[in-house]
C-alpha cells in the first residue's frame, strides 16, 4: 500500500461502503510513475467465512501496476440488520447497518 499516491490515508467516509470501485477524488497520482490516469482492480476476490461475505482487491495504477491501495468490504446478517464495512486507504473506512424489517425498530418513535 501506498501512502504516496492518496491525499488522506483512510479518510471516514461516514456509512459509504464501496463493494466495488475507486474513491477517485483521495487519489492524487502515481507515486512511482507520477501519471494520474484510471484506477484498476485488480486480484480481486470473494470469500463466505461463516456467513460473512468478504470482498477483496486491489487499487492498482493503470500505467505501471503499482498497487496504491487493498481494499475490504464485508457483508453480514447480524440479528435483524445487515452490516456492512469497509477498509482501504484510497477508499476510506466506513460501517452501516440496515434494518431487514420493513421498518427499522431504531427509527420507532417511543410511544410513551
Amino acid at each position: 500500500m501506498c501512502n504516496g499516491c492518496v491525499q488522506k490515508e483512510y479518510p471516514d467516509r461516514g456509512n459509504t461502503c464501496l463493494e466495488n470501485g475507486s474513491y477517485l477524488m483521495n487519489y492524487v497520482g502515481c507515486a512511482s510513475c507520477h501519471q494520474r490516469d484510471f484506477v484498476l482492480i485488480s486480484n480481486k476476490s470473494t470469500e463466505d467465512d461463516d456467513g460473512e461475505e468478504i470482498v477483496t482487491y486491489d487499487h492498482v495504477c493503470k500505467n505501471c501496476d503499482h498497487v496504491i491501495a487493498r481494499h475490504e468490504y464485508t457483508f453480514s446478517v447480524v440479528d435483524e440488520y445487515q452490516e456492512y464495512t469497509m477498509l482501504c486507504m484510497l477508499c476510506g473506512k466506513a460501517e452501516d447497518s440496515i434494518s431487514v424489517l420493513p421498518d427499522d425498530p431504531r427509527q420507532s418513535a417511543p410511544l410513551f
